[in-house]
């Protein structure tokens, strides 16, 4: 990738698309960051918005949101792709989730679109305790979710984000689909021990009905298609079709992806799980 190249950062302000525009920011290569609230107004819904996001660019990392499996998606990534393609993109880096049949079909869209193009298949985010969605929960001293003994090899998005770039700097990522996992695989429970220990407190673990849990995240205001995306990743991929760990990491970078018990020491000093006041 030259030097004078710019990206499109989808997602921008999110998980991953902040920690690759971080990258390439430090690496002096040129981004435009893409959100809704961005320097360069964005919406998946507004088709009419992706132009003048798009001038000028010559590679995208795609973020779509709320996730590629919900209906409609691949329509809008065809369309953008096509559009992206007319004005002159050379190169995509699409994130999208493993095991999800559906997601699929728009890496498939994007593949075709350019020869040079890297699929990033990832698991569930270390970060998911972290950044939002579980955070507050981890703060109350107990998590509740939906699932029960189903192992899942949590993938950290610092190791996403460093794959992303690989994809986007280097060539010889073109063509490639990554499915990108942590080490070894947990279950929630296991997971949520994990972090107590580095946090040093009781944080406690209870499988909940998925209705109970739907209505409590429809309480603080989700939207039906929210709701839809949840029942999605908690029943059909939530089924143990990802309990193995996959070599994607270790293929990309040439060194193994980042443990869970790393991510939960480093989270912990950050400050990020001190408890809730009373």
């Amino acid at each position: 990738m030259q030097n004078n190249m710019m990206t499109l950062i989808t997602g921008g302000t999110g998980k991953t698309g902040r920690r690759v525009a971080e990258r390439l920011a430090r690496r002096g290569l040129p981004i435009r960051i893409a959100s809704r609230a961005g320097q360069s107004p964005f919406d998946w819904n507004r088709p009419e918005s992706w132009a003048s996001a798009l001038q000028g660019i010559d590679a995208v990392y795609i973020a779509y949101s709320p996730d590629l499996a919900t209906p409609g998606a691949q329509e809008i990534i065809q369309a953008f792709t096509e559009q992206a393609v007319r004005q002159g993109v050379g190169r995509f880096v699409l994130l999208s989730g493993r095991g999800e049949a559906a997601a699929q079909r728009s890496e498939q869209i994007v593949l075709a679109a350019r020869a040079s193009s890297t699929i990033l298949r990832a698991d569930w985010f270390n970060q998911n305790f972290s950044e939002d969605f579980l955070a507050d929960s981890v703060r109350r001293g107990q998590v509740m979710l939906p699932v029960g003994a189903v192992p899942e090899p949590f993938i950290d998005a610092d190791d996403i984000a460093d794959v992303a770039l690989a994809a986007l700097t280097d060539a010889r990522h073109a063509g490639q689909v990554y499915e990108l996992s942590g080490p070894r695989a947990l279950t929630f429970e296991q997971a949520t021990l994990e972090i107590a220990r580095a946090a040093g407190r009781d944080i406690g673990y209870q499988q909940i009905p998925l209705d109970t849990f739907l209505s409590a995240v429809a309480g603080m205001g989700a939207g039906q298609a929210y709701l839809d995306l949840l029942r999605f990743l908690f029943t059909e991929v939530l089924d143990g079709r990802n309990a193995s760990p996959t070599d994607g990491v270790q293929r990309a970078l040439g060194r193994p992806p980042r443990d869970f018990a790393d991510f939960a020491r480093d989270a912990a000093a950050s400050g990020c799980w001190a408890p809730l006041a009373a």
